[in-house]
């Protein structure tokens, strides 16, 4: 269904709206690319997948199948942004300060740095949830009504 992409996108849009936001005002530097980017507060990726479980609930019902697949796959999600991904971030970290440090592997010699802001902390996770949840409901309500 149309409602379910369109919330769900919604949330992302809204996460990465407000990751744009709270890196400015956290680094003091406006770097329009964090509406794209991966990484940051909040998630984007758990709202993404809140969003549509929650309008996929609101649409077809809690007890349907449809919700309880969106829910194991919104939790896949969530957990490969809070573990994999985040532990990719930091063989980066690893991995850039050996480039940067090590003699015989001189930073010119490679084209850019690996980026180190690809997963999530819980938090991050915690906070993409909720927003998705919240987008969710809200946009639920206006698609289906009460």
């Amino acid at each position: 269904m149309f409602p379910i992409l369109l919330i769900a996108i919604s949330a992302w849009a809204v996460a990465q709206g407000l990751k744009l936001l709270i890196t400015t005002a956290v680094y003091r530097k406006f770097d329009i690319s964090y509406l794209t980017s991966g990484g940051g507060m909040p998630s984007s990726h758990s709202a993404l997948v809140c969003g549509a479980a929650v309008s996929c609930g609101m649409s077809a019902g809690f007890d349907s199948a449809v919700f309880a697949i969106s829910v194991v796959m919104a939790f896949i999600v969530m957990y490969d942004a809070a573990h994999v991904r985040r532990e990719t971030g930091e063989q980066a970290k690893v991995l850039n300060y050996i480039l940067h440090n090590w003699e015989q592997f001189k930073p010119e010699n490679f084209e850019r740095d690996l980026k180190e802001l690809i997963g999530h902390t819980p938090l991050q996770v915690a906070v993409g949830s909720v927003l998705g949840i919240v987008v969710g409901l809200v946009g639920s309500l206006i698609a289906f009504g009460p």
